[in-house]
């Protein structure tokens, strides 16, 4: 489905009834990421799972901000009439979003579920390599994304199969809504003053062999966070929910069961 929204078009998949969990993909990937979730936990609640603009199926449009992409998500829940606050579920860039979402969108997260992500904002080296970054994407194409992550998104135990899908879908993104993205994460605010601020049900994920978020990061969103559970998970990398589909989606349903 496609819903029109700040400009653009959005394309989002609406899944069961009950209620919202909203999830927010990474960098530069698609809602595809949560589809082993769909059937676990249609008959439970309801699944809403967008494509940030410029990636996936949904249009790339103008030089978006963090704030620019969670008010695009508030705008999905508008447009589908879903007032209930919702379960916030992001994973990397989309953990990035979750902490904009809760400073923009408080009263709409009812719990957040932050999955291979960090709190802290680049630093020198990192905003200079995001740079440079988009600048090659805009003269080069996706694919250079595609190269540079295709080593680090992964643990050592994924299938071949599941690297080839996601470098493939790298790499055909649209060079303007990547190029976009990885500006609005070198300029995106610090979210370490957030993480005390949060005072909704809190879950963390961390796959065990993350080298791109590793598990000190999540350490830090687990100490400051008050009450949250913190899960590591086996034989995954940095893509968690597409790694290990069964086991990341019975960490969501008992965490979204127990609230």
């Amino acid at each position: 489905m496609n819903a029109s929204v700040n400009g653009t078009e959005l394309y989002y998949q609406d899944h069961g009834q009950g209620w919202p969990v909203l999830f927010i993909h990474g960098f530069p990937l698609s809602g595809e990421l949560w589809a082993h979730c769909v059937k676990p936990l249609e008959n439970h609640c309801r699944l809403i799972i967008p494509d940030l603009r410029g990636m996936g199926q949904s249009k790339a449009c103008g030089e978006p901000s963090m704030a620019t992409y969670v008010d695009d998500l508030a705008a999905v829940l508008d447009e589908i009439g879903e007032s209930k606050p919702a379960v916030v579920v992001g994973m990397s860039m989309g953990g990035y979003l979750a902490f904009e979402f809760f400073r923009r969108h408080q009263a709409r997260v009812r719990a957040i579920v932050l999955v291979d992500t960090r709190a802290e904002a680049d630093d020198q080296a990192g905003t200079q390599l995001r740079e440079e970054t988009a600048r090659k994407v805009l003269s080069q194409g996706s694919r250079v994304v595609a190269e540079g992550m295709k080593n680090l998104l992964f643990g050592p135990d994924a299938s071949q199969e599941l690297r080839r899908f996601w470098f493939d879908a790298i790499a055909g993104s649209d060079p303007k809504g990547v190029a976009a993205a990885l500006l609005a994460m070198k300029n995106r605010d610090d979210s370490l003053a957030t993480l005390e601020q949060i005072n909704v049900p809190s879950l963390i994920v961390i796959g065990k062999d993350d080298i791109l978020t590793p598990l000190s990061h999540s350490q830090v969103m687990h100490d400051r966070i008050a009450g949250s559970r913190l899960e590591i998970v086996d034989s995954a990398g940095h893509m968690t929910p597409a790694e290990q589909p069964e086991k990341f989606s019975t960490l969501l349903k008992q965490f979204i069961d127990g609230l």
